[in-house]
C-alpha cells in the first residue's frame, strides 16, 4: 500500500448495526458505485423489503467469495480530507488476532451502541479491549435514534452509563454522537431530527483525528525478517544483484527510527556490531529510510544473522531478556495453567514460553478481578502475567514502540491469546 491511509476498527455488540453504518459510510463518500446501489434496491424491491445498507456489505461479501474487487479484510473510503480503511473483524477474537499481529494497526476506532437494546456484554468486552491496546481516538456512536423517537433523554442515559464503563477501563472517547445509520442521521450530514446536539457528524470526528504514523524521532528498531544469499540475490532483479554481490541482503520493516548508510547498528540478541554498507528499496539505493518501510539491508561485516534478531541504534538499546510482564486476552476455549508450554511470536522473533506467575485476573466483561484465579485463565478473560522465555528476546513496553511490545500466543496451531508487554 504507496499512499498512508489512516487506520480504523468499527467495533460493537452483534446487530447494533456495524454492516448498516460501514454502508452508509461507503454511499455517502461516494465509495460503492451507484450501478451497485441500484442494483441492492432491485433486489430489496423484489424481496418486498426497504433499501437496508446492510446488504450492501452482503453484496459486498459476495465480491469477496467470487475474489472480485474487494479485499477481503479491508474496505477502503474517503472524504475530502484523507483516506480511510476499515479493518474488518467480525468478532472480538477476530478483531484483537488483527490488532496485535499486526496484519492492521489501528490508529482510530468507531464503538457502536443500539440506542433500544442499550449496552451489552460484548459491548463491554470491545471497549476493554480498545483500553488494552492502547487506543487514544476513539468515536462513540449511540444508533438507531430512529427507534427511539430520537430522544435526547434516552442518548443521555446510555451516555451516562456508558461513560461509567469506560472511566472504569480508563478510556476517554473523543465523541459520543448520536445517529441512525440506516436514515443517514449524523454521518456525512446533521441530523434536523437530532437539532439538540451540536457536535459533529461521524465522519467530521474522524477528519480530526491525527494520523499516528511511525515517528523518525525513536530509535532505530528493525525486525529482521528474511536473510537472501548472495545466491538468492541473483535471482531477485531490482534488489542491486550486481553491487556487493558477495554480501548476503537482510530485509524487513523498520518499525521506528531511521537506518542511513554508513551507521553503525548492533543486532540484538546477540550483541553483533556492525556498519550499514547499504540500504535497499525496489530499483532504488537510498542513502537513509525512516520507519514504515520494507528494505533491504547490506551490512560491512559477515555476521551469523538470522530471522527474528533486531537490528538497533547503538545509542538506545532496547531490552533482551527472558522475562517481563504482560497483560494477555486469552481466546481459546482451552484455558492456560502456569508452567504449561506454549509458543510466543513478537514481531519476527519465535520462541517456546510459559507463565510463571498469573498476578490478576480480570473478567474483560464485568470488570470483576477474579482472586480466586491464581493458577488458571480461561476464555475472554484478562490477565496480568510474568512470562518467562526459553530464549532471550527483545521487546519494549507497548505504548513506546508498539510492534516489539505486543506479541501472540500459539497453543496448538491455533492463537490463543494476545498480549502487550507492561514492563
Amino acid at each position: 500500500m504507496d499512499k498512508n491511509y489512516l487506520k480504523l476498527v468499527i467495533v460493537g455488540h452483534v446487530d447494533h448495526g456495524k454492516s448498516t453504518l460501514i454502508g452508509r459510510l461507503l454511499v455517502d463518500t461516494g465509495v460503492m458505485p451507484q450501478s451497485k446501489i441500484d442494483e441492492v434496491k432491485t433486489v430489496c424491491e423484489s424481496l418486498g423489503r426497504p433499501f437496508e445498507f446492510a446488504y450492501l456489505m452482503d453484496y459486498m461479501e459476495e465480491e469477496r467469495q467470487k475474489k472480485i474487487t474487494i479485499d477481503t479484510a479491508q474496505i477502503f473510503f474517503k472524504t475530502a480530507l484523507r483516506d480511510y480503511v476499515i479493518i474488518d473483524a467480525p468478532g472480538h477474537k477476530e478483531f484483537l488476532k488483527n490488532m496485535i499481529t499486526g496484519s492492521a494497526q489501528a490508529e482510530g476506532a468507531i464503538l457502536i451502541v443500539d440506542a433500544k437494546e442499550g449496552i451489552k456484554e460484548q459491548t463491554k468486552r470491545h471497549a476493554y479491549i480498545l483500553s488494552l491496546l492502547g487506543l487514544k481516538q476513539i468515536v462513540i456512536v449511540i444508533n438507531k435514534m430512529d427507534l427511539v423517537d430520537y430522544q435526547e433523554t434516552k442518548f443521555e442515559e446510555i451516555k451516562t452509563e456508558l461513560l461509567k464503563h469506560l472511566t472504569a477501563v480508563n478510556l476517554t472517547p473523543t465523541y459520543i454522537i448520536p445517529i441512525s445509520a440506516s436514515n443517514g442521521d449524523n454521518i456525512a450530514n446533521k441530523s434536523t431530527k437530532i437539532n439538540w446536539y451540536s457536535g459533529p457528524t461521524v465522519l467530521q470526528a474522524l477528519d480530526s483525528f491525527s494520523e499516528t504514523l511511525p515517528t523518525q524521532s525513536l530509535p532505530l528498531r528493525l525486525p529482521v525478517q528474511d536473510i537472501y544469499t548472495a545466491a538468492d540475490r541473483k535471482t531477485w532483479a531490482g534488489l542491486g544483484e550486481t553491487d556487493h554481490s558477495d554480501k548476503d541482503l537482510l530485509v524487513g520493516q523498520i518499525e521506528s527510527g531511521t537506518i542511513s548508510v554508513n551507521q553503525e547498528i548492533i543486532f540484538l540478541p546477540g550483541n553483533q556490531k556492525t556498519t550499514v554498507v547499504a540500504v535497499k528499496k525496489w530499483n532504488q539505493d537510498p542513502t537513509s529510510v525512516s520507519a514504515g518501510h520494507n528494505i533491504g539491508l547490506i551490512i560491512k561485516d559477515d555476521l551469523p544473522i538470522k530471522r527474528g534478531q533486531v537490528a538497533c541504534a547503538t545509542n538506545d538499546l532496547p531490552k533482551v531478556t527472558n522475562q517481563f510482564n504482560a497483560r494477555i486476552f486469552w481466546m481459546s476455549p482451552s484455558g492456560i495453567k502456569i508452567g504449561e508450554k506454549f509458543i510466543l511470536k513478537c514481531a519476527t522473533q519465535e520462541t517456546e514460553a510459559e507463565i510463571k506467575i498469573i498476578n490478576k485476573v480480570i473478567d474483560s466483561s464485568s470488570l470483576e478481578i477474579l482472586t480466586d484465579r491464581k493458577e488458571e485463565i480461561k476464555e475472554t478473560e484478562v490477565a496480568d502475567v510474568t512470562i518467562i522465555t526459553s530464549n532471550p528476546i527483545v521487546v519494549e513496553d507497548y505504548n513506546y514502540i508498539q510492534e516489539l511490545g505486543r506479541f501472540v500466543i500459539i497453543s496448538g496451531e491455533d492463537i490463543a491469546a494476545s498480549g502487550i508487554v507492561i514492563n
